[in-house]
């Protein structure tokens, strides 16, 4: 008895020591452990999981998953290591290899996943407050110096060499258009058929981060363009597309997308799937993936009217909606600090409403309206068809009240693309001559109220020196541009330090208030005040001429009186010789109403020009650069002096108080020492 005891427990052995059993470490895809490698994967249809890869010779056989219950399949892999290649073998009306569809690498869309680990040290960096952040479109394969010889895309590598560009110009973050491996090594990205790998024609996801903490330490943030209104459609068949063998029909794509009237999207039936938990996780888990893993500093998610609708106008798809509410309900919880922007274009303000109002919660969105009204303003060849009250609208649009809710331009990926049948502005305004004089002034003049009005102003790569023609995923920036018209990228340089108020005399700038007091339809002219809680240094007054006409004492109204410095003047023959640098200067407001306004100014402006006012003065008294010993010899013999107009006390009345004591003293101390870096 006893003997025959032992036979059936050597009988049963061999079988207990090898049974397949579910992992118990967390993660989905392939997350690496000190000896191995977990697997996981949702599958719920399969009969059997396995993992092939160069771990077991690519067996089939050798390492099987074991089910967790809800579709989920599951081991841990000992031996599987580090950047070995990998794919799961599903069975399910026959045998299916594909990629892992949370693999964080590639080898290609076509290719192997790759296991990696995503451990990085970051360096400390805080994102800029939204109102303050001046965002730079940008596309990774086009973003560097051209190579004739090179048919090959830019990568992060090449990236990472032109952000001290960005530093200098005054940007601080960077918008980087879709990066999920898409099939090929050139593409605008919005086709991605692997949503966690970064495409591995750019380089590998280490060379990302690189590009990220790189961008950090420069002071620049970085949002990802992610795309979930539709994948693919191409190469979808190597892995999501019929996943674990199962389609309702042999037309539809099975677990991952829609299989009834929602799959259709404009860009193929393709759309996923946003009433399935495991789907819903699957993107949402993603957002937080590149948040985390990679730190980015925020999202802009593409073309959300495909999420919340089949088609433009309907029929609605609540799931859709609902799951951007979760994801941006997610993003405030753990990351408050970090941007989630949409591209709806359909002048909804229900995307930035708060989710317990009923909105998506999404914290601002792109200002399709802005870019319409104020590039159909420049690019009309005829002055007498500018439409000053389409000007008025884009300048004083907000989404429920908030500057940060809107991200205005003139430029944008899709708008100079030659993808969607569009080019650059200085194209659209004359594209047999783009660097003619009328481009460079009526381009420049939109940039101006970029920078000035309310909301989140964006440059598309290029712009800053007067790139042309229409932009394409295969064509690099022209670089020698950047030489070539230096006096624009000075330009847009002005702007952006004006905007960002790092003289701290144009803290208007950055805040939401705007009062559009002056429009003339016959002259062209468009006059606006921007203010924070006003004052020296805070009131700011913008002015500009639609119009070819130049024109002298130019009455318009002010806020309040005193002398009004010129703080730019997009004329100026510095920032080309073909400027006419009209003769426009500081001017003085005095009392009498103008333009519901209880005092007024004459002021001069060029043709196509936008000028920059506003009260106070530097302590930069000899316009050195910078505040310091020479500048305090010029301050103190001014001390207690009383100022009895706006040009007395050689301009040491900072703060125009009409007398020099304390607080102008306060003023310069603060500027020295930021001036100095101590």
């Amino acid at each position: 008895m006893l003997r025959q005891s032992w036979y059936t427990l050597l009988l049963f052995l061999p079988a207990a020591l090898f049974a397949v059993v579910p992992s118990a470490r967390p993660g989905m895809g392939a997350i690496p452990y000190t000896g191995g490698t977990t697997f996981r994967v949702w599958a719920p249809h399969a009969a059997a999981v396995s993992v092939a890869g160069a771990f077991n010779s690519w067996s089939t056989t050798a390492n099987p998953l074991a089910a967790e219950g809800s579709g989920i399949w599951s081991a841990d892999i000992p031996g599987a290591s580090l950047y070995q290649q990998y794919k799961y073998v599903i069975t399910n009306n026959g045998t299916h290899w594909k990629i892992d569809p949370r693999a964080r690498d590639v080898v290609s869309s076509a290719g192997n996943g790759i296991i990696v680990s995503t451990a990085y040290t970051w360096s400390p960096f805080t994102p800029p407050p939204w109102n303050e952040m001046i965002l730079y479109e940008m596309h990774i394969g086009t973003f560097y110096d051209s190579n004739p010889s090179d048919d090959s895309p830019g990568t992060w590598q090449t990236a990472v060499e032109k952000l001290d560009h960005l530093q200098s110009l005054g940007i601080n973050a960077v918008e980087i258009m879709p990066i999920a491996e898409f099939p090929t090594d050139f593409s605008l990205g919005y086709n991605p058929s692997n949503l966690y790998a970064p495409e591995s024609a750019y380089g590998t996801p280490a060379q990302m981060r690189q590009f990220i903490d790189a961008c950090h330490q420069r002071g620049i943030a970085v949002i990802l363009d992610v795309v979930y209104n539709h994948l693919g459609p191409n190469d979808l068949d190597y892995s999501l597309w019929k996943f674990d063998g199962y389609s309702a029909f042999d037309y539809t794509g099975g677990i991952y997308f829609y299989e009834n009237d929602y799959r259709y999207t404009p860009w193929g039936d393709t759309r996923p799937n946003f009433s399935s938990g495991p789907v819903r996780s699957f993107i949402r888990d993603n957002v937080m993936y590149w948040l985390t893993e990679h730190n980015m500093d925020g999202i802009r998610m593409d073309g959300t009217a495909y999420i919340r609708e089949v088609d433009i106008g309907g029929p609605e798809i609540p799931e859709g909606w609902s799951l951007m509410q979760w994801i941006n309900n997610e993003i405030d919880a753990a990351f408050p600090e970090k941007i989630s922007i949409a591209e709806d274009m359909r002048d909804n303000e229900w995307l930035t409403k708060p989710t317990g109002a009923g909105g998506a919660g999404f914290d601002s969105q792109w200002d399709a309206a802005f870019h319409h009204k104020i590039t159909s303003a420049l690019a009309t060849p005829d002055d007498e068809y500018r439409n000053m009250g389409d000007v008025r609208d884009a300048i004083v649009h907000l989404y429920n009240g908030w500057d940060s809710q809107r991200v205005i331009y003139t430029e944008s990926h899709d708008e100079a693309g030659a993808a969607s049948g569009k080019c650059r502005l200085p194209s659209q305004i004359w594209w047999e001559k783009p660097t003619s004089y009328y481009s460079k002034k009526r381009s420049t003049l939109g940039a101006g109220l970029v920078f000035t009005s309310p909301g989140i102003p964006m440059l598309f790569m290029g712009q800053e020196f007067l790139e042309t023609g229409a932009w394409h995923d295969r064509t690099p920036l022209n670089w020698t541009n950047s030489t070539t018209f230096a006096g624009i990228k000075q330009l847009y340089t002005d702007l952006i330090a004006l905007r960002r108020n790092k003289a701290g005399l144009t803290r208007g700038l950055p805040a939401k208030n705007v009062n559009v007091f002056h429009v003339n339809h016959t002259s062209k002219v468009i006059a606006f005040h921007r203010w924070w809680n006003g004052g020296p240094g805070d009131d700011v007054i913008v002015v500009a001429n639609f119009s070819y006409q130049g024109l002298s004492n130019y009455n318009i109204g002010m806020p309040r009186p005193g002398r009004w410095r010129l703080r730019f003047n997009s004329d100026w023959n510095g920032y080309d010789e073909s400027f006419t640098n009209w003769n426009t200067a500081d001017v003085s407001a005095v009392p009498g109403p103008q333009d519901n306004l209880a005092y007024n100014a004459n002021i001069s402006i060029g043709p196509y020009s936008l000028v920059i006012f506003s009260q106070g003065t530097t302590p930069d008294l000899n316009s050195s650069g910078s505040a310091d010993f020479d500048d305090f010899a010029l301050f103190a013999p001014w001390w207690q002096q009383t100022c009895d107009s706006w040009d007395a006390c050689g301009g040491a009345d900072f703060n125009l108080s009409g007398r020099v004591d304390l607080d102008d003293l306060s003023i310069f101390v603060q500027h020295w020492i930021s001036q100095q870096n101590l």
